[in-house]
């Protein structure tokens, strides 16, 4: 069997005071695959990846194992990370204007990966910093490539990070709510790129997201967060149509896309009970069980991790699956 690009195991993650904000959380992302990471904010999402990228803010910990094709990273010293970071692993982040140096025109950004890396001489760099802009599809590459991050809008500013994340030919590219800063028309269009260029370039996906739809449009497997835990995952269409966790079928509603809910036009979208405690103040047992309807006095031990239907789930009162 090949080896999976990635596969994290029992991952936590600690503050200084050694309260658990993240839980022996197990991910598994084979070559090519695109998996979602979803959940409200507060759920753990980005510290995980974080931890994938040797990028914790100061002060947190992480333990457990994450392997990059088959290869232990986690732990390792940041001179080792910088050998892996950007040109195996790269990032694409949330804010597309804050991640981009205001004093660096766009081509240099996209080149600066390919140079740190000793990807080509400084005239191959510059062909591939056009190569790659016509591939994200921006217009007048050679004239974007001059420009300066606060001369594009918005959609141009997000596909030029997508390029920089892909200029050293990266194995995984984690995205961090890639399209949350962006409006509904652009944010379809960047969904619809990040998924050609996937399989274009043969790379796997890591994306961090609140919104179901973007899971749906853009992703092959989803794992769904809560209380720093993953509480389902699956194949995205299995998990989407027919959720086997409470949680997982108490999020899917609030989805305002009708194409992940049934909708009756005018009604007002359903909302999970309570609110997300803060990190690491989750109750004993099963995180959810405080805002789940459906629990009682067993939901105060931790439910183990199932295997049914194709699919992982963690609850003692699981959903029924359509048949």
């Amino acid at each position: 069997m090949t080896e999976p690009l990635l596969q994290v195991e029992g991952l936590s993650v600690h503050l200084p005071s050694g309260v658990e904000v993240v839980s022996d959380v197990t991910l598994t992302i084979d070559r090519k695959v695109r998996m979602g990471l979803v959940g409200e904010s507060g759920s753990g999402k980005t510290l995980t990846a974080m931890s994938v990228m040797g990028l914790l803010p100061s002060g947190l910990t992480a333990s457990g194992s994450v392997r990059l094709g088959g290869q232990e990273i986690l732990g390792r010293p940041e001179s080792d990370a910088v050998k892996w970071r950007g040109s195996r692993v790269a990032f694409i982040p949330q804010d597309a204007m804050a991640s981009l140096n205001p004093v660096w025109t766009v081509g240099r950004q996209i080149a600066e990966p390919m140079k740190i890396h000793g990807v080509g001489v400084r005239a191959d760099r510059r062909d591939r910093v056009l190569e790659l802009l016509d591939r994200v599809k921006i217009n007048d590459p050679t004239r974007v490539a001059r420009s300066y991050p606060h001369q594009l809008s918005g959609g141009q500013r997000q596909r030029v990070v997508i390029a920089a994340a892909l200029a050293a030919d990266p194995e995984l590219v984690i995205a961090d709510e890639p399209t949350s800063a962006l409006d509904a028309t652009v944010r379809t269009d960047v969904m619809n790129l990040m998924r050609e260029l996937s399989a274009s370039f043969g790379v796997a996906m890591l994306v961090i997201t609140h919104d179901l739809p973007v899971v749906a449009h853009l992703c092959d497997r989803v794992a769904v967060m809560y209380g720093g835990r993953i509480v389902e995952s699956g194949p995205v269409n299995t998990v989407l149509d027919n959720p086997m966790h409470q949680y997982t079928g108490a999020l899917l509603p609030s989805a305002p896309q009708s194409h992940l809910r049934s909708e009756t036009r005018g009604e007002p979208l359903p909302v999970i009970p309570g609110t997300v405690p803060p990190a690491g103040q989750f109750p004993h047992g099963c995180p959810f069980r405080d805002r789940c309807l459906a629990a009682d006095d067993q939901c105060r031990e931790m439910p183990p991790m199932v295997e049914r239907h194709g699919r992982s789930y963690a609850c003692w009162h699981p959903l029924e699956v359509a048949s």
